[in-house]
């Protein structure tokens, strides 16, 4: 069975291509463009140029559902959405948290994603592993940085971008004793997307996980709009 999945959570996209649990392909872009321009020639050259697989040979479609970007969750949904359609194949949603999370899956420590939310909050879960498997999840939520630290606790791992952003509120509130992730591995990845939905014994239900954007929070035209309307 093959799976892609597809992140444009935040300002890189991330894509990968899963034959049953073996990676095929796995590609990172990294632009200032908006994802609308550098996507679909990614996506060629991965999936046929050097893979040789055929889109209609793809099983099933997985892309971030957020949080994130508000225009490049739209954009990376649409796009996955139309390709599903396309070849009437099955697609789904995971959480970009999960996408960061499952990159450090093999952490004794809690792991605590923290993506940058901008307006001095974060995007959080709290994870815990144990041998590379789940073992549990705290609710997802937009928060401000000191909520986060705190839900983790001192021992805890820190990952993603919001972790850098917040790294002295981090290691202040820790007393130096949190971890902080490489900045390389910050970002939402597909391969853990593919990870975190084939972590259900080693199968994945697609009815259960409709791709559908998370976002948490109003955007900002949203909040202005409510403003000048009252609502």
């Amino acid at each position: 069975m093959y799976l892609f999945a597809l992140s444009t959570a935040e300002q890189g996209a991330s894509m990968a291509l899963f034959e049953d649990n073996t990676l095929v392909f796995e590609s990172s872009l990294f632009s200032r463009q908006t994802h609308s321009k550098g996507l679909l020639p990614m996506i060629e050259q991965a999936v046929k140029s050097r893979t040789g697989v055929d889109i209609d040979r793809i099983d099933g479609f997985i892309a971030a559902r957020g949080p994130g970007s508000f225009t490049g969750l739209r954009i990376g949904i649409s796009m996955v959405k139309g390709m599903a359609r396309a070849v009437s194949k099955p697609c789904a949603g995971v959480s970009s948290l999960d996408g960061i999370a499952f990159r450090f899956c093999h952490s004794q420590k809690p792991v605590c994603v923290m993506m940058d939310a901008k307006r001095k909050e974060v995007y959080s879960a709290v994870y815990q592993f144990h041998h590379g498997k789940l073992i549990q999840k705290g609710p997802e939520m937009v928060c401000p940085p000191e909520t986060a630290i705190d839900q983790a606790g001192a021992g805890a791992l820190f990952v993603g971008s919001g972790s850098k952003v917040y790294c002295k509120s981090i290691c202040s509130r820790t007393h130096d004793k949190a971890v902080l992730s490489h900045p390389s591995m910050d970002g939402v990845s597909a391969c853990a997307l593919v990870m975190s939905a084939m972590s259900d014994n080693g199968g994945f239900d697609f009815e259960n996980h409709p791709l559908n954007p998370v976002y948490h929070r109003k955007s900002d035209a949203q909040i202005h709009f409510d403003g000048k309307t009252g609502a």
